[in-house]
């Protein structure tokens, strides 16, 4: 019975001792090596023998950031001795920062790095992870304290350069390289969010106001040049139609003069020499006495101007008779009477005043004590 107890606790040691001293190292992980307390090698992947009780793999502190099932974030804290070298997450709560205008807002970070070298890593720093969560928290604040509140939220990319620019020298003597630092979220407090919707509606509101403007002011300016194109539009075509009706009236006048000039062409030709001009006076008389006579309240006297007119009729008489003795009839020549032809027939006919225009009224009564 006590040698089975024995050989059991030996083949217990002997267990142990073959853990202890085949390791196997997984792929992007590595183990530091003691030997008797001092740093011996680094172990890479694959199959690693350690002398028993004189070799050992040195660990480091690590630390992980986890959220439950509800939502509850929280940070599990523990020890390791195996390295990881791939690019690794470490994220933490958010702080509270206040910026340069005394405005505390929370910031929550998140930073990313990877193990450059495991034997600075292991033994330059005591606990890696919240060394450079401490860092960073500390970066943070003096670079937000530096800016006011509204750089603080549209300057985002110039933050996290800044703070990967100083952590990256401070982690390099830890074996680090820290690849990015991202800001997740900037919360200011509940009152400065109200103010800043307050603020950000007003300023939608002014610009809408701008665009109404500008838009009105556009909409004025077409109609105003509109209103102008059109006047200036109808201006040309009242000017063409009044050069195209001058041009026609222009035409018109010399057709009719080219007419008028062919009929009286005509009318010497037909006469003869020298009586055109008597037939063309003795017709305008004619023509105008009708228009003389009318109008309301209009009378006139005979004789008016009766030599003129006995002398007009007479030659227009005389001169028909001398075209029809022309054409092989026979001629008469008027008598003259002082230079001026007087017709052969009464040429006063009594409807220029009839005696019913007399009996009417219409012609004044004669005094029979005047001369008569």
């Amino acid at each position: 019975m006590v040698a089975l107890i024995v050989l059991g606790v030996i083949a217990l040691i002997g267990l142990w001792i073959g853990v202890s001293s085949f390791k196997i190292v997984g792929q992007a992980e590595v183990l530091v090596i003691e030997r008797l307390g001092r740093f011996n090698r680094v172990a890479r992947s694959g199959l690693n023998i350690l002398i028993p009780f004189i070799e050992r793999p040195k660990t480091i502190d690590v630390r992980y950031f986890e959220a439950d099932v509800s939502g509850v974030k929280r940070v599990t804290a523990g020890s390791t001795s195996r390295i990881d070298l791939r690019e690794q997450v470490l994220n933490f709560p958010s702080q509270p920062v206040i910026t340069k205008d005394n405005v505390t807002i929370d910031i929550d970070a998140v930073l990313y790095y990877r193990v450059a070298d495991p034997q600075k890593a292991a033994y330059a720093i005591q606990n890696l992870p919240y060394a450079l969560e401490t860092l960073t928290r500390t970066t943070l604040r003096n670079i937000v304290g530096d800016i006011e509140l509204d750089q603080t939220l549209a300057s985002r990319d110039m933050i996290n350069k800044r703070m990967r620019e100083v952590i990256e020298e401070a982690s390099i003597g830890w074996g680090v390289d820290v690849t990015r630092v991202e800001l997740q979220a900037i919360e200011p407090p509940r009152d400065i969010q109200q103010s800043m919707e307050l603020q950000m509606r007003a300023e939608r509101e002014r610009r809408a106001a701008v665009t109404n403007a500008e838009a009105t002011k556009r909409a004025a300016i077409l109609e105003a040049e509109g209103v102008r194109e059109s006047q200036v539009r109808r201006a040309e075509g009242e000017k063409d139609a009044a050069i195209l009706r001058a041009q026609g009236l222009a035409e018109a006048r010399l057709m009719m003069a080219q007419a008028e000039a062919e009929a009286i062409r005509r009318i010497g030709d037909a006469l003869p020499e020298g009586q055109a001009a008597m037939y063309l006076l003795g017709q305008k008389y004619l023509d105008a006495l009708p228009q003389i006579t009318q109008g309301k309240g209009t009378t006139i006297f005979l004789p008016a101007e009766a030599t003129g007119v006995m002398g007009a009729l007479g030659g227009f008489r005389a001169m028909l008779s001398n075209a029809s003795g022309d054409s092989g009839g026979p001629r008469t020549t008027a008598p003259r009477t002082g230079g001026i032809p007087s017709p052969s027939i009464p040429l006063f006919a009594p409807s220029l005043v009839s005696p019913s225009s007399a009996s009417s009224g219409n012609v004044p009564p004669r005094d029979p004590d005047e001369d008569p």
